[in-house]
């Protein structure tokens, strides 16, 4: 039998770890990039020097981030450690670009209404569920319809980041706007089932401890895709969740629409989101649970907003 190739190994890797499909794609990515770097070398015949070198070229000649460096990095770690079991020493020498301290971009409320006012359609539902709850993009498109809470107004996040589950509130201005959505996802459900079709991907082993789960409608996908695709581990065709370039698309078109200069991303509804509470004057700590962080200070980053205007510090100028 012969040797699995080094990337099919990286990717059992991943898999037996149940990293997600995006984490492995850009796994491969960073270990293809630092080999393709060093003439096709294999990874076996290098080591601390060629990963200094390799991390250094990014920052230096590429001048790259410093999250894209690390994410970088990172990669090239798992290559060795998880799937060469080759341990490393500290690497001292590498170059690293700069972590530069920014603060997240955030709309007024005005701002929010006037953008989600020119997003229609199934983005725009999705764009005020992510305002509306905080939610990251991925934990929002691959929201499931058994998910959902209508009685006591809560959405249940499954495997957000860092792989736990919580829980985030559901608007009641949304509730009747989802329902309707879910009755055209239920009739696109059943359309694929009379076509032999009907499966969604289900996390982890659990396609093979309940073989029919996929099929029923509780583990559909809230937003499903217009169109059945091949299932990229297994072949199989199913219906995924809504593309997120559809998202962003709306969202660049929108803000362009209300002639608004700030730079938004569908990451800065969620900025919005957690800023406007605080405004509001909930407790930072319930912000942190709604928002998934691990650490309080990743949540104070938006107490900076409290520090203007009528609320804030008053500039001496102003005090006469």
């Amino acid at each position: 039998m012969d040797k699995p190739r080094l990337l099919d190994r990286v990717r059992d890797s991943i898999r037996v770890r149940h990293y997600s499909l995006r984490t492995e794609q850009t796994y491969i990515q960073w270990i293809k990039r630092f080999i393709l770097f060093h003439n096709k070398r294999h990874p076996v015949d290098m080591g601390e020097k060629e990963i200094e070198a390799f991390l250094t070229y990014l920052a230096v000649d590429r001048k790259v981030s410093a999250s894209t460096q690390n994410q970088a990095l990172s990669a090239i770690l798992f290559l060795y450690q998880k799937t060469l079991d080759i341990k490393l020493e500290w690497l001292k020498n590498v170059i690293r670009a700069k972590q530069p301290k920014r603060l997240p971009v955030v709309l007024n409320r005005l701002e929010v209404t006037q953008l989600l006012n020119r997003i229609s359609g199934t983005n725009g539902l999705i764009a005020r569920l992510l305002y509306g709850t905080g939610m990251r993009q991925m934990e929002c498109l691959r929201l499931r319809v058994k998910d959902i809470d209508f009685h006591y107004h809560q959405i249940i996040i499954r495997s957000g980041k860092g792989n736990k589950d919580r829980i985030t509130i559901l608007p009641e201005t949304i509730i009747e706007p989802i329902q309707i959505q879910l009755h055209h996802s239920k009739k696109t459900h059943t359309g694929d089932l009379i076509d032999g079709y009907g499966e969604a991907s289900l996390p982890f082993a659990l396609e093979r401890k309940y073989p029919n789960a996929s099929r029923e409608w509780g583990w559909q996908y809230v937003f499903p895709s217009t169109r059945r695709a091949a299932d990229p581990y297994t072949g199989v065709i199913k219906r995924h969740h809504w593309y997120h370039t559809n998202l962003h698309r709306a969202i660049k078109q929108a803000r362009y629409s209300i002639n608004l200069h700030k730079p938004v991303t569908v990451h800065t509804l969620r900025h919005s989101f957690a800023t406007h509470l605080l405004e509001d004057g909930y407790d930072i700590r319930t912000v942190q649970e709604l928002l998934g962080h691990k650490d309080l200070k990743t949540t104070q980053i938006y107490t900076h907003v409290l520090n203007k205007g009528g609320r804030g510090v008053r500039s001496p100028l102003d005090i006469r």
